[in-house]
């Protein structure tokens, strides 16, 4: 059970409103309310990251779910479960990135780029700061835009775990989503 209250959306402002327009009622954004002009641009952040980053989005998927399994966040992995398994984030790979939370991620599902990201990615969640080597590796592979965007999925995501972990955020039943298609127009509009 939450540890405060979920915001009665009925009060919300009228830009608030308009920016969960069409998403489907869950939770987190029930609870993100509270936070005022803090919300609008933590769902504008997360707009444009699930949105309109270059990133591949089985990539993208990889990252949200380490992260989540990094910080220990059920209701975080549960939803992204559902959007790489609709991205064609293979099960092995879902798998593979949720097992062993305090150790690295298995080599064997993965090729050479996903490898050198979750490795990235443990490296920002847990140091903060990723070795020179492990940088200047990645840098050298992807465009700057899409390692900027890697380092601001892992930030916010970070912050999404958060969220949902300090106010015990409940995961919504199965029928919530019954009617709305969120994993499925963010994956047309990638």
């Amino acid at each position: 059970m939450a540890r405060i209250p979920y915001f009665d959306m009925a009060e919300a402002p009228a830009e608030l409103r308009a920016q969960l327009d069409g998403r489907p009622p869950l939770n987190i954004y029930r609870m993100v309310a509270h936070g005022g002009a803090t919300a609008q641009g933590f769902l504008a952040l997360g707009s444009s990251i699930l949105r309109r980053s270059s990133l591949p989005v089985t990539l993208r998927e990889l990252v949200i779910l380490r992260v989540g399994a990094l910080c220990g966040s059920s209701y975080e992995v549960t939803q992204h479960q559902r959007v790489a398994a609709q991205a064609g984030v293979p099960p092995v790979q879902v798998e593979a990135v949720l097992e062993h939370p305090q150790g690295s991620v298995a080599r064997e599902p993965f090729d050479r780029i996903e490898c050198r990201v979750l490795d990235f990615t443990d490296a920002v969640v847990r140091q903060v700061k990723a070795p020179h080597e492990m940088f200047d590796a990645l840098a050298a592979e992807l465009p700057h835009q899409q390692l900027v965007e890697i380092v601001m999925t892992i930030g916010y995501y970070m912050l999404v775990c958060r969220v949902l972990e300090n106010f015990e955020v409940d995961l919504e039943g199965g029928d919530v989503l019954t009617g709305h298609a969120p994993w499925t127009e963010i994956l047309r509009q990638n």
